[in-house]
């Protein structure tokens, strides 16, 4: 059977902007399925008894780090000012899961270490720190894993159901910020499109790295498998404009194939035929591919009965939130044509064309609210898949 396991992205590293290179490390490295992806923030009960869990079912080498690791997990997990913070939780089901995560991830060093021993291989080799006193080794002077995993089943098992029970319940938004100027503040949403996802690739983490650059938060993380009712919701406005701006070519393109072919010269009244019929059908077929493109279906060869099943291929929904958030966004993102994108943006670093262009981004606030609607950003699948492989090992033991 194969295994579920959980790598948590802790609070500093998020507010740090990190969050893109931990998840490229694990994408790129690890040969394991992202099957969940969920922002949460933990109350100070949840962080105690995590932290307690954490320190029940420690196996690390030194039996002092399940002491520093309880300390931390209290003190950066729990809410402070009056404000929780926010923790990344990402699933990842495949086969040997926990070694496999514990690898990339890292050590928990206890000793405080030199530059040159520092090789920059696992994730806690760039982004954790653990420094002691140089007159007192037990003295820990700076603490910081960057990311929390369990190293085995029984560990696993016992914190998904601490987790799951937890996010049960919990807001997919996280909203624990106060603006000094709440009036400019504005949510925009991401979508890192299917294209990314075909094989193991650093490319997610590394659009969340250019994303970074805004300043913009991180308030909400999901995996979507858009369904095709959803394609057709969420780009139904693109197709009047296919068809308006991709009936006429083709029905132009049509008549000079027709007249170099035919050896004669149509009439204009022809080209309206073939722009109202030949043309029309092939904008409405460039439609259906941006929506098989984005669900794995197509309208034409679905059944009705299947068309609010999840998609074929997947994606990854971010929320981000902050001052002229959508502007941020999409100057970030580039045009949609890669390839009149400007250097250094995400579209002309990974777009292929107009279609295979990588990511979408709101381009209105009013907008971001529809997309928000359509993708259910108040959904989520993490505690459904926990529930499900817990319920598995059970029946199956």
């Amino acid at each position: 059977m194969e295994q579920l396991s959980y790598v948590l992205v802790t609070p500093y590293t998020i507010a740090k902007s990190r969050t893109g290179g931990v998840l490229s490390r694990l994408l790129s490295r690890v040969n394991l399925e992202l099957v969940g992806a969920q922002m949460f923030a933990p109350t100070e009960e949840f962080a105690k008894d995590y932290a307690e869990s954490v320190y029940q079912t420690y196996e690390g080498d030194n039996p002092r780090g399940r002491i520093h690791l309880r300390d931390y997990i209290i003190k950066s997990f729990s809410p402070s000012g009056g404000r929780r913070h926010r923790v990344l939780m990402l699933l990842f089901r495949g086969e040997d899961a926990y070694s496999k995560i514990t690898d990339i991830a890292g050590p928990l060093y206890d000793e405080e270490q030199t530059l040159e021993s520092i090789t920059g291989e696992t994730i806690r080799d760039t982004y954790a720190d653990f420094y002691t006193s140089h007159e007192d080794p037990e003295q820990v002077l700076y603490y910081e894993p960057a990311v929390l995993a369990p190293r085995s089943h029984g560990t696993a098992v016992k914190h998904l159901k601490m987790i799951g029970d937890f996010i049960k319940d919990e807001p997919q938004i996280i909203t624990n910020m106060k603006y000094r100027n709440p009036e400019k503040i504005e949510k925009t949403l991401v979508i890192i499109k299917p294209d990314n996802w075909r094989y193991a690739s650093s490319r997610p983490g590394t659009i969340i790295d250019m994303f970074s650059r805004t300043g913009l938060r991180i308030i909400s993380c999901k995996i979507q498998r858009m369904t095709l009712n959803q394609a057709l919701e969420f780009y139904g406005p693109v197709k009047k404009v296919l068809l308006k701006k991709l009936s006429p070519i083709y029905g132009q393109q049509a008549r000079k194939t027709l007249e170099r072919d035919f050896n004669v010269q149509l009439r204009d009244e022809i080209q309206d035929v073939l722009t109202s019929t030949l043309g029309e059908q092939l904008a409405q077929d460039q439609f259906y591919q941006i929506l098989e493109f984005m669900s794995g279906n197509r309208p034409d060869t679905c059944p009705v009965e299947e068309m609010d099943y999840p998609g074929k291929v997947k994606s990854m929904v971010l929320l981000y939130e902050g001052e002229d958030a959508v502007k941020k966004i999409r100057e970030v993102l580039g045009p949609t044509d890669p390839t009149k994108a400007p250097g250094g943006t995400v579209r002309r670093e990974f777009g292929q064309n107009i279609m295979v262009n990588t990511a979408h981004a709101s381009d209105s606030s009013e907008n971001a609210e529809r997309e928000m609607r359509i993708v259910k950003i108040n959904e989520n699948n993490c505690y459904e898949v926990i529930a499900t492989y817990l319920q598995a090992l059970e029946n199956h033991n």
